[in-house]
């Protein structure tokens, strides 16, 4: 399997309404799981989470 290019793999939110596109969005019921759910994308995706500081995070591979 090769390695996946650099760029945004996915978002993570509490609030759906501030995200749309075309990478994967995981929509969690708190902050708590914002958290836990980012860190072990970016973990599993060899990647790093990024905080807009807007409810969102995003995973992006470097």
């Amino acid at each position: 399997m090769g390695e996946r290019e650099k760029g945004i793999l996915a978002v993570v939110t509490t609030d759906k309404n501030k995200v749309t596109g075309a990478v994967p969005i995981f929509i969690a019921e708190d902050e708590a799981e914002k958290e836990k759910v980012a860190l072990f994308l970016a973990k599993t995706l060899d990647a790093m989470v990024h905080d807009l500081e807007n409810g969102c995070y995003f995973i992006v591979k470097h």
